[in-house]
């Protein structure tokens, strides 16, 4: 059976807000939680992007069971890896192993604000092996010295360090992350259901390994308010990964937004609270083999009305 979690989306909610919906999430039964870690938001009109660190600080004291998760990091230019190294196995600490660092390689909207420009994919891709490299070498607990074609770290070492290695997940769109997932990661994150990605991957890294999904929805009992909800919060969603690494900032999605039409929402967001709806979404994911599947509900002032809901009918429904 798979697994279902529930989304802390730093980009609409503020963080106050984000830890005491994730104390609702797990009493509701929620099996795991993960959180954006952003700059900015996606478009202007969602309004928040707390540090995701201190949110999750404060989420694994503030909760007991509940798994946590970045989803995902970026470890390449808002933040040296050694530096990501020392949060994440904090966080282990804080968590009594409670958490896994999903990594990926970014977005310009997130990552350009520290001016060291935005680089070819496969640019990106050899700075986060290089990366990745780093952070799995300091998780061993030893001195650490690394030179790089993109990185430098100098005589580095984590004091603080939970009783396991904090477990890696790593975004995969095509075939050069997927390689990069198979080698280095414990886990395959993914936004798109591509059953040939989850068996390429499976074959690369062996079976068994967790495979980690989102799911945006807008709940809601009006199928139209709903959608309207999901329109005015996700239309920026549209259009592939391609364009969403690129685009620089809010004002460049609101653009691009601007093109896209309610239908075209509804293609990519479950909206209403039709249980069957619901099942084909995960169905679509599980499928294709993935394990985790979380839940992002669209709306900071929906989030308790949706959370309530998962845990009277779509969490019993689903499992």
């Amino acid at each position: 059976m798979a697994n279902f979690g529930y989304m802390m989306l730093c980009e609409q909610t503020p963080p106050r807000q984000l830890v005491a919906d994730l104390v609702q999430a797990e009493a509701a039964g929620f099996d795991f939680s993960v959180i954006s870690d952003h700059y900015f938001p996606w478009i202007e009109r969602q309004g928040h992007a707390a540090y995701a660190w201190c949110v999750l600080g404060a989420a694994a004291q503030a909760t007991e069971r509940i798994p946590l998760m970045t989803f995902v990091t970026c470890p390449t230019f808002r933040y040296h890896p050694a530096v990501v190294a020392q949060k994440a196995a904090t966080m282990g600490v804080l968590s009594q192993g409670r958490f896994t660092l999903g990594l990926g390689a970014g977005e310009n909207l997130n990552e350009h604000v520290v001016g060291r420009g935005w680089p070819s994919t496969r640019v990106r891709h050899e700075m986060l092996t290089e990366a990745v490299e780093i952070i799995k070498k300091l998780f061993e607990g030893g001195r650490v010295t690394y030179h790089g074609d993109y990185f430098d770290v100098d005589d580095a070492k984590i004091y603080d360090l939970p009783d396991e290695p904090v477990p890696i997940a790593m975004a995969a769109s095509g075939g050069r992350s997927l390689r990069l997932a198979a080698e280095y990661a414990d886990g395959l994150v993914s936004i798109e259901p591509k059953t040939d990605l989850v068996a390429r991957f499976d074959e690369a890294a062996g079976p068994g390994k967790p495979k980690y999904a989102q799911i945006p929805v807008s709940y809601g009992p009006d199928p139209e308010e709903a959608l309207h909800r999901a329109s005015e919060l996700w239309s920026w969603g549209v259009g592939g990964w391609a364009l969403l690494s690129e685009l620089p900032g809010p004002r460049n999605f609101e653009a691009h937004a601007r093109y896209v039409r309610p239908e075209d929402v509804a293609e990519v967001v479950t909206v209403g609270d039709d249980i069957g709806t619901y099942q084909a979404a995960v169905g679509r994911f599980t499928d294709a083999g993935f394990t985790h599947i979380a839940f992002c509900q669209l709306g900071a002032e929906r989030q308790t009305d949706f959370i309530r809901w998962a845990e009277a009918e779509l969490l019993p429904a689903l499992r």
